[in-house]
């Protein structure tokens, strides 16, 4: 009864392959990515954070499964900071590992961890790849020399994409042919009429349907939330772009003959190559005087041309 009146507030993905209830589903999730075949559902453990899905297996199943700790998350619209995300999901659930294990990452001793699989199932309108790897490093600056990278493996699940992982996992396909079949749907009637109508357009062999027919008004809340959710980001990128392009042009009125006399020297076109657009330290180049461009050569090792002075306005 318990399961009856919990309130259904996760994601879609979330509330298919990440419950207790439903560890088949998951496990024929993990099969299909990972290219195993284990049948025991029982040898998952499931634990939810956040928005992130973390499984993990007992040390019975086997040493080739065993100790490795898998993030999985659904994004429907392309974050390239999914690296950056993953990594802090990541120390969240490693810190979680070390203190039910009682291991002291303090000790003589080199601690085993398990082993991290970072994976986005990505179902946006972006034409994507079937798969791609996010790296954290592609975050730094251009041939900076990082101490840490983190690879997140990107799986696009939309129809017609990453055709035999959706097959080794049934449910992934029918949520895949949901989600397809609502963008269609959305063409001409609204978002809530083109759920309910994918829901009951639904196959009636597909394993999801009964769950969603019985769960109908909590799905489709959950759908509408994450759907709205997506326009919202697509509107404040594109509400950026546009902010950017206007800024651009003001301040390319405002910096012309200086910043043009900058960029005809060698060591700045070479500062501004390590720094990140849209960085502070790079607005601050951009503005710099004499002294602070001088301060920052020598931060990020530039040799400096000694007859070069620089002009205010």
């Amino acid at each position: 009864m318990a399961n009856a009146n919990r309130k259904y507030n996760d994601r879609f993905f979330q509330f298919l392959f990440g419950r207790e209830e439903r560890k088949e589903w998951t496990l024929s999730l993990y099969n299909a990515v990972r290219g195993s075949c284990y049948t025991n559902k029982d040898d998952v453990q499931i634990n939810t954070i956040e928005e992130v899905l973390y499984l993990g297996m007992h040390n019975d199943v086997s040493f080739l499964i065993s100790g490795e700790l898998n993030l999985f998350e659904q994004q429907s619209t392309f974050n390239p900071n999914m690296p950056l995300r993953m990594l802090q999901y990541s120390a969240q659930l490693f810190e979680k590992y070390v203190r039910q294990n009682h291991l002291d990452k303090y000790g003589s001793y080199l601690l085993q961890l398990p082993v991290p699989r970072l994976i986005v199932f990505y179902n946006g309108t972006k034409d994507m790849p079937d798969e791609s790897i996010l790296l954290l490093s592609d975050s730094f600056p251009e041939e900076a020399d990082q101490d840490i990278e983190v690879r997140v493996r990107m799986i696009n699940i939309n129809e017609d994409h990453s055709r035999k992982i959706q097959e080794d996992c049934r449910p992934l396909l029918e949520y895949s042919w949901l989600i397809g079949r609502i963008r269609k749907n959305r063409a001409f009637m609204s978002l809530s009429d083109a759920i309910g109508k994918a829901i009951d357009e639904m196959p009636s062999e597909y394993l999801i349907r009964e769950l969603l027919i019985i769960h109908k008004a909590e799905v489709c809340e959950m759908l509408e939330t994450e759907y709205n959710e997506a326009e919202v980001l697509e509107i404040a990128r594109l509400n950026a772009e546009r902010r950017g392009e206007k800024r651009g042009k003001k301040l390319g009125k405002k910096l012309g003959k200086k910043l043009g006399k900058k960029l005809g020297r060698e060591e700045f076109v070479s500062l501004l190559k390590k720094l990140v657009p849209g960085s502070d330290e790079y607005e601050k180049a951009l503005n710099a005087g004499e002294e602070e461009l001088a301060e920052l050569y020598r931060r990020y090792g530039i040799q400096e041309e000694d007859n070069y002075e620089d002009e205010e306005e």
